[in-house]
């Protein structure tokens, strides 16, 4: 369908992403494609499916299972001019690249004063939903978000997805791309033709007066969930979609929580030493005196990852943090 800003077409996230994918790949020939099964599988989710028949073998490359030469590779490319985007099969596999990235991919521009550029990305298929086995799910945003020289993000819609991966592209610095899995196949309006919002703004996405929620990626919809539920007990909930997590964008959030009152964040990784816990903490720096409780966290357990049958215990749903919500108005 026609808008006056564009086209609209619904596609869903992962679509949207392939999208994204070949428009950045059309504008730029220096922008290259590494993972393992990209190319003529299409990649395990099929993000990529297509691109290897249309760019060619030369752009879209299948690697052999080494994540960490998978990586390194990409840095040699970003030194020469490419714009290297790499794809970690699943979430859990990202750890065998992990001295690449913040040892070496994080530090380079640094060490060259700036004079060289990293124009790296990283696309991690990451979180629970899915009913997947050991090394399969995980949340390790983390680890990436507290490793200065690196921007972290995750979309939650798809036009995010289409958006702010050409975004990411185009970035001179290296961006951990976090691609909530759980979400692949949900579909949304994606407008083609005009840029939604920058990559690293948060955005309210439910307005409320009662209690702020907020939380990244596939949590994003689990707040919405709880939000309408809370409406239908007479609670208003604002919700505020991240995006950013490294640089993250106080902004509206801190505008919401002065509003309301109350805070609470939710994510699928455990919440010791997480981003929940940095946001709560800034949160309370930046806006104790409009506070009337605690910032509250709902987070997966501080344990590995459990078993597919067990994962709909580990991961916050709607119901606790609505019970998280209780609590805040309680106080």
């Amino acid at each position: 369908m026609t808008t006056g800003s564009g086209t609209v077409t619904s596609l869903p996230l992962a679509k949207a992403l392939n999208a994204g994918l070949r428009a950045a790949m059309a504008a730029d020939d220096h922008v290259v494609l590494m993972g393992e099964d990209i190319g003529k599988l299409g990649g395990v989710f099929r993000v990529t499916e297509g691109l290897q028949a249309e760019f060619g073998d030369r752009r879209v490359l299948d690697t052999p299972l080494a994540e960490s030469g998978i990586v390194g590779t990409a840095i040699g490319l970003a030194m020469a001019g490419f714009r290297p985007v790499v794809e970690i099969q699943f979430d859990g596999f990202v750890f065998p690249a992990f001295d690449q990235i913040t040892s070496q991919l994080a530090k380079i521009t640094n060490r060259h004063e700036g004079a060289v550029t990293m124009p790296v990305v990283i696309r991690i298929p990451y979180g629970g939903h899915i009913g997947a086995v050991e090394h399969h799910q995980e949340s390790p945003e983390a680890y990436f978000a507290h490793t200065p020289g690196l921007r972290v993000v995750s979309p939650s819609t798809p036009n995010d997805a289409y958006w702010m991966i050409q975004d990411a592209i185009a970035s001179p610095d290296p961006v951990i791309f976090l691609e909530p899995k759980a979400k692949y196949w949900m579909k949304g309006e994606v407008d083609t033709a005009e840029r939604s919002m920058p990559l690293h703004a948060s955005r309210v996405v439910r307005r409320g007066t009662d209690v702020t929620l907020v939380g990244h990626g596939a949590m994003v919809t689990t707040l919405l969930q709880a939000a309408a539920l809370a409406e239908s007990e007479g609670t208003s909930c604002e919700v505020v979609d991240v995006r950013s997590l490294s640089p993250i964008d106080y902004g509206p959030i801190l505008d919401s929580v002065r509003r309301t009152g109350r805070m609470v964040y939710a994510q699928e990784a455990p919440g010791n030493l997480s981003v929940g816990s940095e946001i709560a903490a800034t949160v309370m720096e930046r806006a104790f005196f409009a506070l009337e409780a605690p910032v509250l966290r709902v987070s997966g357990f501080d344990v590995p990852f459990p078993p597919a049958k067990l994962e709909g215990t580990y991961l916050p749903d709607a119901d606790r943090l609505l019970e998280a919500v209780d609590r805040a108005l309680a106080y």
